[in-house]
């Protein structure tokens, strides 16, 4: 397996370290779990990071959230996503307003219905204009509302996949999975097309609940195999040292 001195900060404390250093440039990486396990707030710390600590411009694409309700949530961590987006270091495409049939006044919007070629093409569109390095897509699993079939819904993922590849930055893309599942994706088919695959869990142990994560797979370099106890505290998250087997 190869490795690369050359690194994609995620920003996470603890994180790059179980990644010897970070996410492998221009890579695509799935980030999965149920739901309350901390699926967005990885994705906007991500971006957070990259555009106020790396200079790294980013794309948000959400299926499932407002972007108000983004910002409102960035703000419960010290995060002016709403500053970020008038300096144009952060881009967010409200895909989830036509999804559930709601007009929307956001400047980058899927206005037409969630049509999986205009997605496309507003994706490479702002990630052009701003020449993001960092794009999130979250969560693929609001694409299942859209197409009739799981071979409909997998073709589309698939070709998001490939464009983000061909786009060249460093990606991020969620997928629910449902409790008491045995998989790690809602389609099946996610954690295949992406170069990494990060799982995030929420059980519970004493009669409270608690948060872990471990990196299931990255190609090209090597990384930690243990499951990791995180938090997500006033700042974001934080994943604890040591890991648990």
């Amino acid at each position: 397996m190869s490795e690369t001195s050359e690194r994609v900060k995620t920003g996470i404390p603890g994180l790059d370290g179980i990644l010897h250093g970070g996410f492998i440039p221009g890579s695509n990486v799935l980030v999965s779990g149920g739901a309350g396990t901390g699926k967005t707030i990885f994705c906007m710390q991500f971006l957070q990071s990259g555009a106020m600590k790396f200079g790294d411009n980013g794309v948000f694409v959400t299926l499932e959230e407002r972007p108000k309700e983004l910002r409102r949530e960035a703000e419960r961590f010290g995060w002016n996503f709403e500053k970020l987006q008038e300096e144009e270091k952060l881009i967010i495409v409200d895909a989830a307003s036509s999804k559930a049939g709601l007009p929307t006044t956001e400047p980058h919007a899927i206005r037409t219905g969630l049509d999986i070629n205009a997605l496309a093409q507003e994706i490479y569109r702002v990630t052009k204009r701003i020449n993001a390095r960092r794009i999130v897509i979250d969560s693929v699993s609001g694409l299942g509302i859209r197409f009739e079939g799981i071979a409909a819904v997998r073709n589309a993922i698939f070709k998001l996949s490939s464009l983000l590849r061909e786009l060249g930055a460093t990606s991020i893309m969620t997928s629910e999975v449902a409790e008491g599942s045995t998989g790690f994706s809602r389609y099946g088919v996610e954690e295949f097309i992406a170069q990494g695959l990060i799982i995030l869990s929420l059980t519970e142990q004493d009669r409270e609940l608690r948060r872990s994560l471990v990196v299931r797979k990255m190609r090209q370099t090597g990384h930690s195999l243990k499951r990791f106890p995180f938090e997500i505290s006033s700042s974001g998250l934080v994943v604890m040292p040591g890991g648990e087997l």
